[in-house]
């Protein structure tokens, strides 16, 4: 099946109550095929076909205000048009799921994949986490309910996957029956104050200088303790779904995935379906004698700071490729990797390669480019490969 209905399989299994839908590439396929469950009787959403992208997350956060599961989706521009209201949802503590198929951000007009959209809502106070396989999909997007939807983390989630690399793409994947989805995923029951007729609120208000740092500290609180909830989820899904097709997904989900680190002098770390190619290049490369693996970021935000420590701490040559940029500095996962490493203590060499914007086919000739100048330390600290 296409990679965008894996997402539409599962969203019909989580059983929302609103689905909120705005056409815009290459996200169209989920929300069309949730349109044909909706019409067939398959799901008993609200559908909702919303004016634009910021009509769709307000209508999502007007549904889960009232005390509902609510969906929507989208991409790059899209998300950027959603901009204003991400922050209310979090700061309202709203556990909406979103799926975010991976686009360019124009000008100019692109739309293709890399991961410049997703990674602008870095500090939206969004848990992110990607996928590399129409399973990783399928799964990641049961999974952001029960811990958004968890007491201790009550915040709106993105899983997002690379646009036509992967979204539109056909692979083989694992469907539980309904009632194992059932038993994993019970009804959402809100755990506080709700919009309701009987008995009228204000949520979001106006947060004064004397409240809203503290407001501001219980969301950061809530997006570091969501580390050890996302574990355990990912920890009973693994447990109660195993892997049935092998190398569609980890045997157990964590927050990275380690391919062959065991004794890695070079890592190559990186996000999404550009992970498969990797493995692919690290298998030749074994086979030669070099000692090189992955780790394969899942979750983005929060970021597994300890994880990734643990990983890298006896590797010596590094290598961040990834598919968004900050203009004025270096690429946003590379930032993050040198600074848990300088807290760590690690003389590690650390470089950073940009790749694949804008769709730019990412070749096996490339990686191996990669691996060679990390290992050498050759080049600049950051490279582009076109």
């Amino acid at each position: 099946m296409e990679a965008s209905h894996a997402i539409s399989e599962a969203v019909k299994m989580i059983k929302p109550d609103v689905i909120a839908a705005y056409p815009i590439t290459p996200q169209t396929h989920i929300v069309e095929r949730l349109s044909e469950y909706v019409a067939n009787g398959e799901i008993g959403a609200e559908y909702i076909r919303v004016e634009s992208e910021f009509a769709a997350i307000s209508a999502c956060l007007g549904a889960e205000a009232t005390g509902v599961r609510a969906y929507t989706s989208t991409s790059s521009q899209g998300l950027a048009l959603m901009f204003e209201v991400l922050f209310i949802v979090s700061g309202m503590r709203l556990p909406i799921g979103m799926t975010v198929v991976n686009r360019a951000l124009s000008a100019p007009i692109n739309i293709w994949n890399d991961h410049q959209d997703s990674m602008s809502c870095r500090d939206s106070g969004w848990l992110q986490l990607y996928a590399e396989t129409a399973q990783e999909c399928f799964d990641l997007t049961v999974m952001q309910y029960k811990i958004s939807e968890n007491k201790d983390v009550l915040l709106p989630s993105m899983v997002g996957l690379d646009g036509f690399t992967l979204s539109h793409v056909y692979e083989p994947f694992f469907i539980p029956e309904q009632k194992e989805i059932d038993d994993f995923l019970p009804e959402y029951v809100p755990t506080h104050a709700i919009l309701e007729p009987e008995q009228p609120l204000t949520l979001g208000p106006i947060g004064f200088p004397s409240h809203y740092m503290e407001l501001r500290k219980t969301q950061v609180d809530a997006m570091e303790g969501s580390l050890k909830v996302i574990e355990k989820v990912f920890k009973e899904y693994s447990e109660k779904f195993p892997a049935q097709i092998k190398g569609t997904r980890p045997e157990t989900y964590y927050h990275i995935e380690e391919y062959k680190m065991d004794d890695a002098q070079v890592a190559f770390v990186a996000i999404g379906s550009v992970c498969g190619s990797i493995k692919d290049v690290i298998d030749v490369l074994r086979s030669k004698g070099e000692k090189v693996g992955l780790v394969k970021i899942v979750t983005y935000r929060p970021f597994p700071m300890e994880a990734l420590k643990k990983s890298l701490k006896n590797v010596k040559k590094i290598a961040v490729v990834e598919k968004a940029l900050s203009p004025g500095a270096n690429g946003p996962v590379f930032e993050e990797i040198c600074s848990l490493l300088f807290e760590a203590k690690s003389d590690a060499e650390v470089r950073n390669f940009i790749v694949g914007l804008g769709g730019r086919d990412v070749k096996l000739d490339h990686i191996q480019k990669i691996f060679d100048m990390a290992k050498k330390g050759a080049g600049k600290k950051q490279e582009w490969m076109f």
